[in-house]
């Protein structure tokens, strides 16, 4: 345990403090004293300053409880020698007098963190708030149990409740492994704590999940509905789950898009939800407000489900497959009521027996002689829990509670997992999404991408769940979705209206692709829709970029940003799945893209089909191009002539991995672009095999360029000479604007940087220190091979500009530097 400081109070004048009226509670002008703080006071103060110098500063944290008020009236001086002193509880509370003294608490906070945490925080230099950062982090530890308060006096104050008192400063949160955290929030004794996230938090993220039991996921449920349904998280995210719980994995995102029971169904401590209960309090009294993200109405519900269940009838009876439809039919609650029910406004007492710890869904026993299929995968049912259930009638109509779907996620997640699927008997080509459609048009249909591959674990009827508020942001990073998960995310993103931003990342998704893209197609024609990010990445390519691009531009024509990143072409790769027309005939309505970004699996890069895309761009302000090929000399010039002619508004444009070095020509015309304010050249070989000539043309057409802001030359072979030769864009006859300028990885070493720096300072001198140079990268250079000198170039710049560079191991590219040589 860190040792407490002595506190350096000599200066103080206790008496005069102790002497001090503070105003009084009862809202009057009059001041009363409060004889035995001011006793205490004028004792400390008669024993003399030894005494207080002897006081630990830990002793005058706990002390602050009495002498707090006056404390905080303290001159600015005096409270900036005691905030160092102070734990974080009365750090925290004397926040608002710092300010007032014109204080920052910043360097304490940034010393605590240090003291503390005693880790360097990545992307230190952009935090603007050490007391957010560091209450942030310090939650998260605790609540992980990766920090022991006991171990700093300055956290271990009898006031501090360590989750209590950070939760407000908390906006992202992670949980990990087992889902402890979420337990741990959801227990009654944090009631205060989760009320406290539910304002604050709006990032939520799961990484390395395990599979739980149902009392974990219990908790979790009661961490979702608080957090998201009645919160204010905007992002879920869910990072690096190699072999996910199907289960677990509906759970999460049918709640994150607001699919859940009904209010009076979902128990918060053994009650109705709170909030849940008002909301219905409300509606009973004559509110008839709407969900906003409701999309259908009772008669399309009705409708849509009557036919769900008519299409589940002819599909099991007819193919004589019902094995795997009625297991998965086993846990559906039936979302109907029929006419007669609703006729005599009848109701439904449903006892729910446990099954391992959890209920099951209600169901009638009218509505099962009417369904053949739900009457037979009700009896498998009973026979494989060993459970009865019982639904008693109290009038002639009858209803099954339409609300119960986390007990039919579970249920049949048990049925699958015990073996009551016989998935040898599931046809590669089955079609398991009529019954599962979100609405008369289903978003996947059961098309060749999105086949049934073995159990239906994790689908559910959406309409029967009660529609709650969804999150904005939906990340699945590094998560293997199979064609089921496909099909339950596209039926949620259907409806999805809340949903702005999507990111699908290494999810090995191949032909399942096109049932997401149904699910997205049915979301862009609903009128409130508001997706305008989509990012889509993985291993291998199931059809080309440019393919996929255009399919989903015609899909989404709505979207800002698009982003399509593969790593390796698939050798399989045919003409797209069957069933699904080819989407480069797929036609392109003018779109509102902003920000088009492609990452090619080293396919070639054609302009012909690139072109559709532009000119339905019109908006488009950046353009990214990414391990392209060129299949001729002449497809870089056609590029730049159809950017040049449908794409007036382009202001940033980037090649990366794209070998530009027999396109010299094409690089001067884009660096002489009037329009263009950032260009990257990012490892394309830029100065190869270039003569002095083509770089003497490059810094003469740089000069020459007023509206180039960022000029972007990463691993490029610039090498000392042309590095030192890059100067003269700053010369005194330059009409450069460019503040930026990135040499990283370059095979740059510490002379040439310095030289480099002499010559720059002497056409700042030349122009009279008027230049708009501002930023400068070095990351990856050979900047430690003579320390001294580096460090004396990288001070002289630090005076010109703001220098970004990093501690390197240059040995790593000996071999690319010896190509240079």
């Amino acid at each position: 345990m860190a040792a407490a400081p002595l506190l350096p109070l000599s200066r103080l004048d206790l008496p005069k403090m102790a002497a001090r009226r503070l105003p009084s509670q009862n809202g009057g002008g009059a001041a009363r004293p409060r004889p035995k703080m001011a006793a205490r006071r004028g004792a400390m103060a008669a024993e003399g300053p030894s005494s207080l110098l002897a006081l630990s500063a830990a002793a005058v944290s706990r002390s602050m409880a009495a002498l707090e008020p006056d404390v905080w009236a303290l001159p600015g001086h005096l409270l900036r020698g005691l905030l160092p002193l102070l734990s974080v509880f009365r750090l925290e509370r004397a926040e608002a007098a710092a300010r007032r003294a014109g204080l920052s608490t910043q360097p304490v906070w940034r010393k605590l963190w240090d003291d503390v945490m005693k880790t360097r925080p990545p992307n230190s230099e952009n935090i603007t708030c050490w007391r957010k950062k560091f209450l942030e982090t310090f939650f998260s530890n605790v609540l992980h149990g990766v920090l022991d308060v006991s171990s700093d006096w300055r956290l271990n104050d009898h006031h501090f409740s360590p989750l209590l008192h950070s939760s407000p400063h908390v906006t992202q949160l992670t949980l990990c492994n087992m889902l402890q955290g979420a337990v741990e929030l959801a227990a009654e004794h944090n009631q205060k704590v989760l009320e406290n996230l539910a304002r604050s938090l709006r990032i939520l993220k799961f990484q390395h999940l395990l599979s739980s039991d149902q009392s974990v996921r219990h908790s979790l449920v009661l961490l979702l509905h608080r957090l998201i349904h009645h919160g204010s998280v905007s992002q879920l995210s869910i990072y690096s789950w190699p072999v996910p719980d199907t289960v677990l994995l509906v759970l999460i995102l049918s709640m994150s898009a607001g699919f859940w029971r009904s209010a009076n169904a979902l128990a918060y401590r053994s009650s109705p939800c709170g909030l849940c209960r008002e909301e219905g309090n409300a509606q009973s009294q004559g509110s008839t407000r709407e969900q906003p993200e409701r999309e259908w109405s009772d008669g399309e519900n009705l409708k849509g489900s009557c036919g769900a269940l008519k299409e589940a009838d002819v599909q099991v009876e007819g193919d004589g497959q019902g094995a795997g439809q009625n297991s998965s039919l086993a846990g559906l609650s039936c979302p109907l009521q029929n006419q007669a029910c609703e006729e005599a406004n009848s109701k439904v007492s449903c006892d729910h027996a446990s099954i391992q710890g959890g209920s099951s869904p209600p169901c009638c026993s009218e509505q099962l002689s009417c369904h053949p299929v739900l009457r037979k995968s009700r009896r498998r049912l009973k026979s494989a829990v060993g459970k009865k259930r019982r639904c008693l009638r109290r009038s002639r109509g009858l209803c099954a509670d339409p609300d119960d779907l986390y007990d039919f996620v579970f249920t049949v997640a048990r049925e699958d997992n015990s073996g009551l699927l016989d998935k040898s008997s599931i046809a590669e080509g089955e079609n398991a999404g009529n019954w599962t459609s979100s609405s008369t048009g289903s978003p996947c249909s059961g098309s060749a991408g999105c086949k049934k591959r073995g159990g239906s674990a994790g689908i559910f009827p959406l309409k029967a769940a009660h529609r709650f508020r969804s999150v904005s942001t939906l990340e699945l990073c590094s998560i293997p979705l199979t064609g089921d998960t496909c099909r339950t995310l596209s039926n949620l993103l259907s409806s999805w209206v809340s949903l702005e931003n999507l990111v699908l990342s290494y999810n090995g998704l191949g032909a399942n692709i096109f049932c997401i893209l149904s699910g997205l197609r049915a979301l862009s024609r609903h009128p409130d829709c508001r997706l305008h990010v989509v990012r889509v990445s993985d291993v291998f390519s199931h059809m080309p970029c440019m393919e996929l691009v255009r399919c989903i531009l015609s899909t989404l024509p709505q979207l800002h940003t698009l982003s399509v990143s593969f790593d390796l072409k698939n050798q399989l790769e045919g003409n797209g799945p069957e069933g699904n027309p080819s989407c480069s005939d797929a036609e392109i309505p003018e779109s509102c893209l902003e920000q088009l970004e492609i990452r090619f699996p080293r396919e070639p890069l054609h302009t012909m089909f690139l072109l559709p895309v532009l000119k339905a761009s019109k908006s488009l302000q950046q353009l990214s191009l990414d391990s392209a090929t060129l299949p001729s000399s002449q497809e870089l010039g056609l590029l730049l002539q159809a950017l040049k002619e449908c794409n007036p508004s382009l202001k940033k444009l980037s090649f990366h991995d794209v070998n530009l070095a027999d396109h010299q020509k094409e690089v001067l015309l884009l660096l002489q672009d009037p329009v263009l304010q950032e260009i990257s050249f990012s490892f394309c070989r830029l100065f190869e095999s270039c003569t002095a000539e083509f770089l003497t043309e490059i810094i003469n057409t740089v000069k020459r360029n007023s509206s180039l802001k960022s000029l972007r030359l990463p691993g490029n072979r610039l090498g000392n000479h042309r590095l030192v030769a890059l100067a003269d864009i700053f010369s005194e006859d330059s009409s450069s604007s460019l503040c930026q300028l990135d040499v990283s990885s370059n095979c740059i070493k510490p002379d040439g940087l310095l030289e480099f720096t002499k010559k720059l300072e002497g056409h700042i001198q030349q122009r009279g220190g008027r230049i708009q140079f501002t930023h400068l990268r070095l990351f990856q250079n050979w900047l430690d091979q003579d320390a001294e000198t580096a460090q004396e170039a990288l001070r002289r710049l630090k005076a010109v500009c703001s220098v970004v560079n990093d501690s390197w191991d240059s040995s790593q590219a000996f071999a690319d530097y010896i190509s240079v040589m």
